[in-house]
């Protein structure tokens, strides 16, 4: 007799399909294993960390696959949301989480070369646009469809690794509150804005985890599953659509 015959409760998200971009690490492993844990199937995504997008599927099991791809490529995203479906049946939360940056000093204009402002902009901006889009049909067919995209607070403050990469966030916030307008009620589109985040690649910006751990009121940076944690109860706020969830320990209050 199965455990849900004895009883059991069955877990939270059971039955719900969730692809998650940029999932190999940092806040991406985050939600991926946050909502696996709640008995979500989960897509782990990554465009060049391909061993790391495997392990962390296999660790998980059957209710978990990998699949390669680089949302600057709208192919891909199409490639990206059939397999999804193909290997689930269904798509009901994407987590637009991949995203490039390039630490540039905001003074330094210069430095700003055009190859960089687009790579930017073509993962960012456009990859964010080329996925929600293509998901879209699967996303109204759940009945209760969720994207969530990862900005930053550097989408609505001036700061940021690069003025480029605050430019794409703030287009982020925006995208997010135009696309709920027109979506609902089926898709709910929201955003989680998080200050610096401990991910493996911020793991040696000292002085800057330094300088959050010294203005923040709560006294530290981000981890990845305090994005996670944000995650899930935007997934969780059925009436929440067209909401910037700015997760930075207050850092923006001062």
């Amino acid at each position: 007799m199965d455990d849900v015959a004895q009883g059991a409760q069955p877990a939270e998200l059971d039955g719900k399909v969730a692809l998650v971009t940029g999932s190999s690490s940092g806040i991406g492993e985050a939600c991926v294993r946050r909502l696996a844990a709640l008995g979500c199937r989960v897509i782990v995504n990554s465009a060049n960390s391909v061993e790391a997008g495997q392990s962390l599927a296999a660790e998980i099991g059957a209710s978990a696959h990998y699949v390669q791809a680089d949302i600057s490529s709208e192919d891909d995203c199409i490639r990206l949301v059939d397999e999804t479906v193909q290997r689930f049946g269904r798509m009901d939360i994407l987590v637009n989480n991949a995203g490039f940056t390039k630490v540039i000093p905001h003074h330094d204009l210069d430095a700003v070369s055009e190859d960089v402002f687009r790579r930017i902009f073509d993962v960012n901006v456009f990859g964010t646009w080329y996925l929600s889009r293509a998901a879209m049909a699967s996303l109204r067919a759940s009945g209760d469809g969720n994207i969530v995209n990862i900005t930053s607070i550097a989408g609505v403050r001036p700061t940021g690794s690069s003025i480029p990469y605050a430019m794409s966030k703030a287009a982020l916030n925006h995208m997010t509150e135009l696309m709920a307008r027109v979506v609902g009620p089926e898709v709910r589109v929201n955003a989680v804005a998080p200050g610096l985040v401990a991910t493996p690649w911020t793991s040696d910006w000292d002085a800057q985890h330094a300088a959050v751990a010294k203005r923040a009121p709560l006294h530290r940076s981000a981890t990845p599953d305090d994005v996670a944690e944000a995650v899930l109860g935007i997934v969780r706020a059925r009436y929440q659509t067209g909401g910037i969830v700015i997760i930075d320990g207050g850092t923006t209050l001062t």
